[in-house]
């Protein structure tokens, strides 16, 4: 692998729904340019962008993958992501580094909610982007159908490149270069070049004229050249088209095989003349040591700046994938981590591609790499000179919404557990993991079921820790609705001084769900003052386990109004204990009841799930719908949902809407749970007990 000049490079994300066949095209762009000596396939676990042991268990790609391509004297460094959604925020890496994409989709699918997805990604970045039509040589592909699709959902901006010519069974036998008017096809994984077949010359002059009506509209003095008659020279045509593809005015398409590598050569080449360097790429925006914010301009001329968008963490060591955005950086060069503060020296650089790394000794702006053995630098980090230190915009990875509670089968390998969650969790920072002090669980929080079960396989591979799952548990409240007095006397006599203390507290509701107030009416000195603290302190100690579930009871007011003392037994102890048994033979009589935690869901699906979405809420979650609105062509619903019923939601919302809807769901307040549900939680509680 070579290190190139930032023109000659090209950084290109493939993105798309599962398995639409963006890791094949990857093989076979790799086949094409000698990178690899035969293509490998998914199931037989053997291409170079699917490597971990769980892709090759799973077959589908679970993190993006690097693998560069020299073609021409250039380099395309391909961003290979996941298309399962569970793994989103591995594709919010490979966005994060890359100029361009390529939206893959199969002949097959039509529009698919993984398409649908990434095209939004690139909207939302105004990344100029191709679509590739994959698979023209598998049963049932349909490559006429699924560009009428695109036609339709994205309009007339989408415009082919290539053409396939097709046999009566709709497979593609070979390609027709439309902006070249030349013919193709594959013979023994070699391009040859063919007559273009009569039946399809009057299809290649239309999408020709197609493509210069699109270089008409790039400006002005090609709109008068087109409209005096006069033809556009091949450059014209170039630059006309490159300008259409980076101010989005053009979507180009193109199609092909992976399997017999179809297409390939024509990618590959309108990637390199029509997709921006990273110079050319979209703005980005720094934030200064003092706060301000400025643009960032990719430059070869900078002085040295690379951001963090990637972290390797296995048995061999920790790599940090970068993108020299600024400058060149070698070795030995010393870059300050703008998150800390510190200076590093750089380790070992490599270029990767796939599971290979090659140590090279430099890498230039706009290039891809790793750096070996920083412990201390994480994913969103930007590397920068001491002369100015900035920080890079960072990733925007989704808020994971599925919780799990995970425990280590073998007790008292808990600790194994966490330590292995951490160093996934440099890998992988869109999932989140904390043992919560009141339920004592473990929750590790993902995007989904899937990319929950892969953690658990990691564990166990990399760190010999098998794990167990469970629900996570709701955190409820207990609270009293009456109002009670109960009279709390410890007396315990055991040779020498002994124990008294004696106290009557009256207890009530309060509004406030907070703190436990607590207050004193005592007169005549009937428990001294000093023993006032112990009384409050015993009675705190006692809230944190409510009488019914063992849950924290809050908005409670204890009104210490009575009691007695001796003046030789009294003490600390003996009034925090006689609080204790006020509270215990209080409680009980003073209507407590459980509460459950509301979270505020808000809910963006298609119009048309709209119903079904309403439905489940009200009818499945105990839920109150509190009203909805119209956003970028989908609807928002807001609700009030126990969090109890939240549990699956993840899951179900994807099933519902293919994948199509999200959500977001916080707490707002705790209120009296259902009788029903009460009766539950608290034989819940029997159980775990027992």
């Amino acid at each position: 692998m070579t290190t190139m000049i930032t023109k000659n490079i090209r950084n290109i994300c493939f993105l798309g729904h599962s398995g639409s066949g963006k890791t094949a095209l990857a093989e076979s762009l790799l086949y094409m340019t000698g990178a690899i000596d035969r293509i490998g396939k998914g199931a037989d676990g053997n291409t170079v962008c699917d490597f971990d042991p769980e892709e090759i268990k799973r077959q589908i790609s679970i993190a993006t993958s690097v693998a560069p391509i020299e073609y021409n004297g250039c380099k395309i460094n391909v961003l290979d992501t996941p298309g399962n959604f569970d793994f989103s925020g591995a594709v919010m890496e490979a966005l994060r580094a890359a100029d361009a994409a390529v939206i893959v989709c199969s002949a097959k699918d039509g529009i698919t909610v993984g398409l649908e997805k990434a095209w939004k990604y690139c909207e939302e970045r105004d990344m100029p982007r191709f679509i590739y039509i994959s698979k023209l040589d598998e049963d049932n592909s349909d490559y006429n159908a699924m560009f009428a699709a695109l036609r339709e959902r994205f309009g007339n901006k989408v415009a082919p490149m290539v053409v396939p010519i097709l046999d009566d069974n709709k497979k593609a036998t070979g390609i027709l270069d439309v902006l070249n008017k030349r013919a193709f096809e594959m013979q023994n994984l070699k391009r040859v070049e063919i007559d273009i077949p009569d039946s399809k010359k009057s299809v290649v002059e239309e999408f020709n004229n197609a493509l210069k009506e699109s270089v008409a509209e790039t400006s002005e003095e090609a709109m008068d050249k087109f409209f005096n008659g006069e033809d556009f020279t091949y450059a014209e045509m170039v630059n006309g088209l490159k300008t259409g593809v980076e101010d989005l005015s053009m979507f180009p398409v193109f199609c092909g095989s992976a399997v017999n590598c179809l297409g390939s050569l024509m990618l590959m080449d309108c990637i390199l003349a029509l997709l921006p360097d990273p110079s050319e790429g979209n703005a980005h925006k720094s934030t200064l040591a003092s706060g301000e914010s400025e643009d960032f301009v990719v430059a070869p001329g900078g002085v040295p700046t690379a951001f963090v968008f990637k972290t390797v963490s296995d048995q061999y060591g920790k790599y940090s994938f970068i993108k020299v955005m600024s400058g060149s950086i070698t070795s030995d060069t010393p870059l300050v981590n703008a998150r800390t503060g510190e200076t590093e020296k750089l380790g070992r650089l490599y270029l990767v591609r796939g599971k290979k790394y090659e140590e090279v000794k430099s890498l230039n702006c706009g290039d891809i790499g790793a750096i070996g053995k920083m412990d201390k630098v994480k994913t969103g980090d930007t590397l920068c000179d001491s002369r100015k230190v900035i920080s890079l915009k960072s990733i925007p990875y989704q808020a994971p919404c599925y919780s799990i509670a995970m425990l280590a089968k073998v007790k008292g390998q808990e600790d194994k557990v966490a330590t292995g969650l951490i160093r996934l969790n440099e890998e992988d920072p869109s999932f989140k993991f904390e043992t919560n002090a009141e339920t004592k669980q473990m929750v590790v929080t993902g995007m989904g079921d899937i990319q929950i079960e892969v953690l658990r396989s990691k564990l166990k591979a990399r760190f010999s820790v098998e794990t167990d799952v469970a629900p996570a548990k709701v955190a409820y409240r207990e609270k009293i609705k009456g109002k009670v007095e109960a009279h709390g006397r410890h007396k315990k006599q055991s040779g020498g001084s002994g124990q008294f203390g004696d106290v009557w507290i009256r207890f009530e509701p309060q509004d406030e769900q907070d703190d436990m107030i607590f207050a004193e009416e005592v007169f005549g000195g009937s428990v001294p003052r000093n023993f006032f603290p112990s009384v409050e302190k015993g009675l705190r100690n006692a809230v944190v386990k409510g009488v019914l579930a063992g849950y924290p009871l809050v908005g409670l007011k204890a009104t210490l109004y009575d009691g007695s003392y001796h003046p030789v037994d009294s003490n600390d102890m003996a009034f925090q204990t006689a609080a204790r048994i006020a509270y215990q033979e209080g409680i009980p009589q003073a209507k407590p009841t459980i509460l459950e935690p509301i979270g505020l869901l808000k809910v963006t699906i298609p119009d048309a799930n709209l119903g079904d979405i309403m439905s489940d809420i009200s009818s499945k979650r105990r839920g109150t719908v509190l009203g909805m609105n119209a956003e970028g062509g989908m609807q928002i619903v807001e609700a009030e949902v126990p969090m109890a019923e939240m549990g699956s939601y993840t899951i179900d919302l994807r099933s519902m809407t293919q994948g199509r809807g999200s959500f977001t769901c916080e707490f707002v307040r705790y209120e009296e749970a259902p009788a029903n549900v009460q009766q539950k939680v608290i034989e819940e509680a029997k159980k775990a007990e027992a």
